[in-house]
């Protein structure tokens, strides 16, 4: 077990598990499940999840070891866009995990992958051939490695930015400029653990942007990854008061469409092969979700 202990603001009047997901990395329902499971105390008593905290209480939760996590093959449909026995791209569908964490042991394209051939082993069982990563709700392409040879030169080539990701997302607001650059550090919220920001201090962050269509209160955006920071684009797109529409995390509150998150594809590709040296890029469709959105937006 692992021991994390906290004292309650002062006056904060908040459920309990609300206030362990805010200033822990736990999510709620897991601080739920941990309350449930008398794993969460208040001044050294049991404490439910909807125990209203007061303020100065001291918290303290056992934290079970994580459970010990391997990708397995599974029989999983995936889009291949291109394969040789160095390297796979794909296309990856909104609402599909990249690969294996808690709460999401299985069903994500890693699985799917690893029953379609091996993956290179640089990243351990849980992340096999994963040079980089889109989020859930993000669909489109990303490339990844058979072999460790392969693994080892893409990863260089998205650290030293030679490698080519482009995205198109459609954002709230009309953007006043027709491009420009974003260069703001990222790094982890400091009160919320679970989301990202711009703060002083953060990791270095690079997004170019490019209006491509204007409509009634919205635009469709090109953005092109200098660096590739967890949340990228949605930071720092919410930071210049344009958030992508359907984002859950960084987006408004109340949105005018129904969607199943952000309206962010990963669109276009491009790397040198890692054993011909050949420069390759691929570009792909956008998805319907995507068009079904534009199409509306081209109406008003």
């Amino acid at each position: 077990m692992n021991e994390i202990v906290l004292t309650a603001e002062e006056k904060t009047s908040e459920r309990l598990d609300k206030y362990i997901s805010e200033h822990t990395e736990l999510s709620r329902s897991y601080a739920a499940k941990l309350t449930e499971e008398g794993l969460v105390a208040v001044n050294g008593a049991a404490a439910y999840k909807k125990y209203k905290l007061m303020g100065g209480e001291r918290i303290e939760i056992s934290v079970p070891e994580p459970e010990t996590l391997e990708a397995l093959p599974q029989d999983i449909p995936v889009d291949i866009v291109y394969e040789d026995d160095q390297l796979i791209v794909v296309n990856k569908p909104q609402g599909m995990v990249v690969h294996p964490a808690p709460g999401n042991p299985d069903g994500t394209l890693v699985n799917g992958l690893l029953y379609h051939c091996s993956l290179s082993g640089i990243n351990g069982v849980i992340r096999p051939g994963i040079v980089h990563r889109i989020d859930k709700d993000t669909s489109g392409l990303l490339v990844v490695a058979k072999t460790n040879a392969a693994h080892e030169s893409l990863a260089a080539q998205l650290k030293e930015r030679k490698a080519l990701r482009r995205y198109y997302c459609i954002v709230n607001g009309n953007i006043r400029e027709d491009e420009g650059v974003i260069d703001k550090p990222i790094g982890r919220h400091p009160i919320d653990r679970k989301r990202m920001a711009v703060i002083e201090g953060g990791r270095e962050a690079v997004t170019h942007y490019r209006v491509l269509e204007r409509f009634k209160g919205y635009c469709l955006v090109e953005c092109t990854l200098e660096t590739g920071r967890t949340h990228q684009i949605r930071v720092h797109m919410s930071y210049i008061g344009h958030s992508i529409v359907g984002d859950p995390v960084y987006g408004i509150k109340k949105e005018r469409f129904k969607t199943n998150g952000q309206l962010l594809h990963a669109k276009t590709i491009g790397f040198v092969h890692p054993t011909t040296g050949e420069l390759m890029e691929f570009d792909s469709e956008l998805p319907e979700y995507f068009t079904d959105i534009l199409e509306k937006l081209r109406k008003f």
